[in-house]
């Protein structure tokens, strides 16, 4: 069986295209390597009820907290159920419900919820979402969601026990289905600094920045505090931050280069490769040795008018195939492009291209550091 090419993915594609000189690279913005401390999305959850289904409701003998919230709502308009009664409600669903609560948003505000069946339901295609409040990690209601569930999945099933079910009808989402309730404080405008948190740690990378501000704003308006955060002088003047703020992000930062990593998904066999990725001299030979074994059956039969008896022999067959072992050799300080050619050539699988890192690792001759994932 002839083997696929392996396709290793680099982390800056630039490299892989030959030598292309540092001064043709096109910076990126600073919005794309920053976050401005302080504007930060929040995370709501929330417990609710789904009605209106079409019997694939939560069965209530198994989820018997369905029974107990329609209980209690019903309380709350002065309906009490008998003791006695236990209702079938097969058209209720209990669902928690989480948003997404971005930054700066005012009471009023509309904002998209997700809501998920946690119980036995089948299906929440059809159902609308009663008035559910929604908290927030301190406890605190900031948003009301209620509303139409928008289902995308379906499932069907026959008398005999089969069934088929399309992507996941058990989880809906309600598109401005919460209404927020109460702002959440920011430290945007609590001091005449702003300060800038990098989504990678880079030493040089903050170092460019500090002398991208500083070249456009003036020196000493930008220090570096680590490899994370710099500090930015800002006006106090909301208005005037905002468009100081607007200037900033739109800068354009040269970032550092990445560290020289190998990163392997153990799970998926995919093998990610860094651009700075070097190999030092080494001899790397590649084969395999494959046994197959297959069990048999012979019946021997007897002839006509015989006395014998039939008979069931097995029958054991043992291949063994080994691999032509081929050796390519690393020259001292080869690049991405060597690597993919050279693994390429020798036609290894996911599997032994992991290996062949690690052994390099080993014999040190590979300068980047391997993680697998």
């Amino acid at each position: 069986m002839k083997r696929l090419p392996i396709v290793l993915i680099p982390l800056l594609a630039l490299l892989v295209m030959g030598d292309v000189p540092a001064q043709t690279w096109q910076g990126e913005r600073l919005k794309d390597l920053v976050s401005v401390s302080g504007v930060r999305s929040n995370q709501l959850v929330g417990y609710g009820l789904v009605v209106g289904l079409d019997g694939t409701g939560d069965q209530t003998s198994q989820v018997p907290y369905a029974v107990q919230s329609i209980n209690n709502m019903l309380q709350q308009f002065g309906i009490t159920v008998p003791d006695n009664v236990n209702p079938q409600l097969q058209n209720v669903a209990a669902v928690t419900v989480h948003a997404e609560l971005p930054p700066f948003v005012k009471p009023g505000t509309k904002i998209d919820v997700t809501v998920n069946s946690i119980g036995n339901a089948n299906s929440l295609r059809g159902g609308s979402l009663l008035m559910s409040p929604l908290r927030g990690a301190d406890g605190e209601i900031y948003a009301i969601a209620q509303g139409n569930l928008t289902v995308s999945g379906f499932g069907v099933s026959g008398q005999d026990g089969s069934s088929i079910t399309v992507n996941v009808p058990s989880s809906g989402r309600i598109p401005n289905g919460a209404t927020v309730e109460r702002e959440v404080p920011t430290s945007f405008l609590a001091s005449d600094t702003l300060l800038l948190n990098m989504h990678t740690p880079d030493f040089t990378t903050a170092h460019r920045i500090v002398e991208a501000i500083n070249q456009v704003m003036g020196p000493g308006t930008a220090r570096p505090l680590d490899a994370v955060s710099i500090e930015v002088r800002a006006p106090a003047d909301p208005s005037q931050r905002i468009s100081y703020v607007s200037t900033l992000e739109n800068l354009e930062v040269h970032p550092g280069s990445a560290p020289a990593r190998v990163i392997v998904n153990s799970r998926t066999g995919t093998v990610v490769i860094g651009s700075n990725v070097r190999v030092m001299p080494a001899a790397v030979a590649h084969g395999s040795l494959s046994v197959t074994i297959t069990e048999r059956f012979d019946v021997s039969q007897p002839g006509p008018f015989a006395e014998g008896e039939t008979v069931v022999a097995p029958r054991t067959d043992i291949e063994v195939v080994e691999e032509d072992a081929r050796m390519f050799l690393f020259d001292a300080g080869v690049e991405l492009n060597d690597i993919v050619q050279a693994v390429n050539q020798v036609g290894a699988a996911p599997g032994d291209l992991v290996a062949i890192m690690e052994a390099l690792r080993q014999a040190g001759a590979l300068r980047a550091e391997l993680i697998v994932i």
